[in-house]
């Protein structure tokens, strides 16, 4: 879309941003005292703010040309979560069974690339719109796929895309392991910055809020 730059927030600054996921929920307080809960929307919105992660001189100016480039708040762009980029933990490396992605019918060739919080019938399933495809890796009924022959990812859907030789067959279970971004825009339309000393500058808050593509 054209409101979104496939450009990375500064890495060395987003890792020390903070931040994390939001819910909206209404909350009615009934006259027998219980209460009445409602999910206003079924996928989580992050927020986060990159000013702690501004260390130095030159951070400052990485921030202020992304900022720029960006034309402030207007274009979309990636952001690498410091606690959550992986479809694993933290501490390990992607795997090609880390995440469930659906279970083959034969015919079916897409499939949204998700990251499940929880199980059973409570977990959440997290659409992941921006994986770093470099890192991608896809298997079917346990057997990881070639990513330039067997699948591809659809950035305008955020589907894994199955080539017609290697559909998944009817019971396979699809997997995928992957590190990703957040879509996200700047939520401030002007940057407050401060010289601390003579080679440390800081830019109190850079607020950053995801977006749905």
């Amino acid at each position: 879309m054209a409101s979104f730059h496939d450009e990375v927030f500064p890495a060395a600054v987003s890792f020390g941003a903070t931040g994390g996921p939001e819910r909206r929920n209404e909350i009615v307080s009934l006259t027998s005292g219980r209460e009445k809960r409602n999910l206003r929307f079924s996928q989580s919105r992050h927020r986060y703010d990159a000013g702690t992660g501004v260390r130095s001189l030159d951070d400052m100016h990485a921030v202020v040309a992304f900022f720029e480039a960006r034309r402030g708040s207007l274009h979309a762009f990636r952001f690498r979560d410091p606690f959550d980029m992986k479809s694993c933990r933290p501490g390990e490396a992607p795997s090609p069974f880390d995440q469930e992605l659906g279970t083959g019918d034969g015919i079916r060739a897409r499939f949204p690339l998700m990251k499940t919080y929880g199980t059973g019938s409570e977990a959440y399933r997290r659409l992941i719109a921006k994986p770093a495809i470099a890192t991608l890796r896809v298997a079917v009924a346990g057997v990881e796929l070639p990513s330039a022959t067997g699948f591809s990812f659809d950035d305008a859907t955020g589907e894994v895309v199955f080539a017609p030789s290697a559909i998944p067959g009817s019971g396979a279970v699809i997997t995928a392991g992957f590190e990703f971004h957040v879509p996200v825009r700047f939520d401030i339309e002007h940057l407050s910055l401060s010289l601390t000393a003579f080679s440390a500058g800081q830019i109190p808050s850079i607020p950053l809020v995801e977006v749905r593509l």
